[in-house]
């Protein structure tokens, strides 16, 4: 699979770059950002040629992975779609379900496949965690945390990113903590309760199709002795923790391209397709109607 590459940014470097370039069943056809010369630097370090034209880009490859600010990834996606490009897209979606939509309207349309890298979702030791904790009938309550310091610990590549200054960690770590619980305990039917904690901090409280409650503290604001992410689910089987993982992102993020390739050549959606993409953001933004004041 021919792949190109949309997105110069940090998380392009440190992540997406890598693992295009290291995956050996993929060619790492191209890059383009709305920076050229960061564009041919992230290229030229990676062995592959920079666009200037993104469309040339599309028309050149099999498939394209974004790691571009969720807005101009909705922006971008549909046209991806449409010139016949298979998607590994970041999360969350887009910023809005109106704009999420029209992503996953453009995916059916053209009928290419679409995976979601949330990463969790692709770190094998929590993929088996899920699989055996959605196999297992009656959980009672979850309990979800993921804390990040990204605008407190100082050093963050993260830190000077403006949709996450202005989004939060709602918008930026929701995403996957929503995807670990929503295979396990069901759709949500309705957030319960959210409100406001420290700075950019959240707490949610969820109500799933499956019977169970959760309850989510989300925030990039954590003091770093105090970050980390932890799941817990407690009901008749039990209590069952989210295991650590021992591969880091750029392996993960492999995996969803091994994904996607599945995905393309069978014809079948994968379970973090574009339409789990759009149910995560409306999760989302009901949970920012509700913070707001203006949820019914």
């Amino acid at each position: 699979m021919r792949i190109g590459l949309l997105g110069t940014g940090p998380w392009a470097q440190m992540a997406h770059a890598p693992a295009l370039s290291e995956h050996p069943a993929l060619d790492f056809a191209g890059v383009w950002g709305r920076r050229p010369e960061a564009a041919k630097e992230l290229a030229e370090r990676h062995g592959t040629r920079s666009y200037d034209d993104v469309d040339a880009l599309f028309a050149d490859v099999d498939a394209v992975a974004v790691a571009l600010p969720p807005a101009i990834q909705a922006e971008l996606a549909p046209r991806a779609a449409r010139a016949g490009c298979h998607l590994l897209l970041d999360k969350p979606l887009a910023p809005t379900v109106q704009q999420g939509r029209a992503v996953v309207e453009a995916v059916r349309e053209a009928g290419v496949a679409s995976v979601v890298f949330f990463t969790t979702r692709f770190q094998p030791e929590a993929e088996a965690w899920i699989a055996e904790q959605a196999g297992r009938a009656g959980w009672f309550t979850a309990r979800a945390q993921w804390l990040g310091s990204v605008f407190s610990g100082g050093d963050s590549p993260f830190a000077a990113s403006p949709w996450r200054q202005e989004s939060g960690a709602l918008w930026d770590v929701g995403p996957h903590a929503l995807s670990v619980l929503l295979p396990v305990l069901g759709d949500v039917r309705r957030v319960a309760a959210a409100a406001r904690g420290p700075r950019d901090t959240v707490h949610l409280v969820l109500d799933h199709t499956g019977g169970a409650s959760s309850t989510l503290t989300l925030s990039l604001t954590a003091p770093p002795a105090a970050a980390g992410t932890a799941v817990e689910l407690r009901g008749e089987a039990g209590v069952a923790l989210l295991p650590d993982s021992a591969q880091g992102v750029v392996p993960a993020l492999m995996r969803a391209a091994d994904a996607l390739s599945a995905a393309a050549r069978s014809g079948r959606p994968h379970s973090c397709d574009a339409a789990f993409g759009l149910r995560v953001t409306e999760i989302l933004a009901s949970a920012d109607l509700a913070l707001n004041g203006d949820a019914g």
